[in-house]
């Protein structure tokens, strides 16, 4: 990939369409799960997809994600079909990990995408495995992990960075900063609200950037991929975005107040960079409405795949699984 790309109309059309398609998506997932044809925890990426598809598009097909619980907006944009997203969603065999992952563990070998990590900051010492490995086998690609500013707590973070950075490991650090680790704000949180100067004290090239602002984004992650793969060590990158839902869907979200939400709302990633378009010419309503409509079209069949799919048989509940005996 280069360092440079050129923004014309196609392009930026697909950028928009890929944030639709996981905000829509998201959106058939919370009726589905009012619905309970998908249980268990759902954390919804509403309001972050800039982030998501501006870094995954600056990829390339042999590099690698590792990402949190949160990761149906990076799923959908490394290309991973809604309709085996959806069948992993309702539990089906059909799904990329055979329903046995559903919302949190989403996996595909094919795409190198790891995770799907529920376990906070737990994809990233995952993430400095892989690096090493392709280092070690002469291949030159860049694993992007995603994590959230609550992860930034963790050790694993400060491990992760100090042993990429002694290694020189081809990483991008992405950290998701939407203000809000679970339901504690990031000034209560964290001496150091600045979370690129944590990732500097490790000699990391570090950035920030506005995570509502798509081309920000891909340009800023565009630049760093570049750096990697010319074997500069490992960059962070720090994408201050917001969440608009809840952390869960059990989340009664009293550390922050509706206000607060809407007012983010306003200045949302696809709010925005459709007004962009418009006052450059480059979008029209038959446009937006478009790629609306194939959207909820191919939404509409992948939630069909899925309902039609398979359950996986009580009998093999157990394949898949390590076993061990504890000793007496």
């Amino acid at each position: 990939m280069t360092d440079k790309v050129r923004l014309d109309r196609a392009y930026l059309h697909h950028l928009l369409r890929q944030m639709i398609r996981i905000r829509r998506f998201e959106a058939k997932c919370v009726e589905l799960y009012q619905a309970q044809k998908i249980l268990g925890f759902l954390h919804l990426y509403d309001g972050e997809e800039a982030v998501s598809v501006g870094v995954i598009e600056t990829l390339g097909p042999g590099d690698a994600i590792v990402a949190t619980y949160r990761e149906h907006g990076q799923a959908i944009a490394r290309g991973i079909g809604m309709d085996r997203l959806m069948a992993e969603m309702l539990g089906k065999q059909e799904g990329c990990c055979r329903g046995r992952g559903g919302s949190m563990h989403i996996f595909d070998r094919k795409s190198r995408f790891y995770g799907g990590n529920a376990i906070v900051g737990g994809g990233l010492p995952l993430a400095v495995g892989v690096a090493l490995a392709d280092k070690m086998a002469g291949r030159n690609s860049v694993t992007a992990c995603f994590f959230g500013d609550g992860a930034v707590d963790e050790g694993e973070f400060h491990e992760s960075l100090n042993l990429a950075a002694i290694w020189q490991l081809p990483v991008l650090f992405v950290c998701e900063n939407n203000l809000y680790s679970m339901g504690m704000a990031l000034e209560r949180a964290e001496a150091e609200t600045d979370l690129g100067r944590k990732a500097s004290s490790y000699r990391i090239a570090a950035a920030s950037v506005d995570g509502m602002d798509i081309i920000a984004v891909e340009a800023a992650a565009r630049h760093a991929v570049a750096q990697i793969r010319a074997g500069n060590g490992p960059h962070f990158l720090e994408c201050r975005t917001y969440r608009f839902r809840a952390h869960s869907m059990y989340d009664a979200q009293q550390y922050r107040t509706r206000e607060e939400v809407e007012t983010w709302r306003k200045k949302g990633p696809i709010v925005r960079f459709q007004s962009w378009l418009r006052d450059n010419g480059l979008l029209q309503d038959d446009d937006i409405r478009q790629i609306e409509t194939e959207a909820d079209a191919e939404i509409g069949a992948a939630v069909a795949f899925a309902e039609a799919g398979t359950p996986e048989p009580v009998e093999e509940l157990e394949r898949f699984v390590m076993m061990t005996e504890v000793p007496a």
